[in-house]
């Protein structure tokens, strides 16, 4: 629960910004049948979830986006303020962070079945309470009906990632125990100061892999909603207008 709502609130701050960026704000076409109303959700969904994947997916979907790019977990991030008393911090740390984001990019494939399932039970209530919400009311309902799940399934796919060889020839958890043990040894194994452990990467990639996600979800929505250059088939463009 704490983790939807704290992607909740990022998806609020990410389209309040976002909202700066969009010029062509349409009205959605009043008429329109119940049906038309669930299967225009469910196309705009599946362009969104289709999209987003793709482009996260892809080489630097992750890595090269500050919006979604992944960092240290928490309880690695007393590294940033002592890299420089840590022989060869500064590359040990790039490795880390690229290897956990192309982890990351190696997994986000996996996530394409469950939205799949999700949208296609969209009903008619909810399609038109989801089209009188806000402008994020589609990926929130996706978020409800899909986080447990999600999490459940892309755990395991990226701690597999995550063991990959994915940069070079070493994987990502390999390059963060690396990175974990010279900052412990320069530590003089916690006596400078506390040492770090590394049970959490998986968990914390998980998280940060499952935000990326739907903050580009929510972004995709709100583009169809409001330009109608991403209403990109008949249905988009009859349930959100074509003005």
């Amino acid at each position: 629960m704490m983790k939807r709502m704290r992607l909740l609130t990022v998806l609020l701050v990410l389209l309040s910004v976002s909202a700066c960026d969009v010029n062509d704000i349409d009205q959605m076409v009043p008429g329109l049948t119940d049906e038309e109303v669930a299967e225009g959700l469910r196309s705009a969904l599946l362009v969104g979830t289709d999209t987003s994947v793709s482009i996260l997916s892809a080489k630097d979907g992750y890595f090269g986006d500050e919006l979604v790019k992944i960092l240290l977990p928490e309880e690695a991030s007393e590294i940033y303020t002592n890299l420089s008393k840590v022989p060869g911090g500064d590359l040990l740390m790039e490795q880390a962070i690229l290897a956990i984001n192309r982890s990351a990019e190696d997994a986000a494939a996996s996530a394409t079945p469950i939205f799949i399932d999700a949208i296609s039970e969209i009903t008619i209530v909810d399609g038109f309470a989801i089209l009188n919400g806000e402008d994020n009311a589609a990926t929130l309902y996706l978020l409800e009906k899909t986080y447990t799940d999600l999490e459940g399934l892309f755990k395991p796919v990226i701690g597999e990632s995550l063991n990959k060889k994915l940069v070079g020839n070493v994987s990502a958890e390999s390059a963060y125990l690396s990175l974990v043990n010279a900052y412990n040894t320069a530590s003089l194994n916690g006596v400078l100061w506390d040492k770090i452990n590394t049970n959490t990467l998986t968990e914390h990639a998980t998280a940060k892999g499952l935000d990326g996600l739907f903050l580009k979800i929510a972004l995709e929505e709100y583009r169809i909603r409001t330009n109608v250059k991403h209403r990109v088939n008949d249905i988009l463009l009859k349930v959100f207008g074509n003005a």
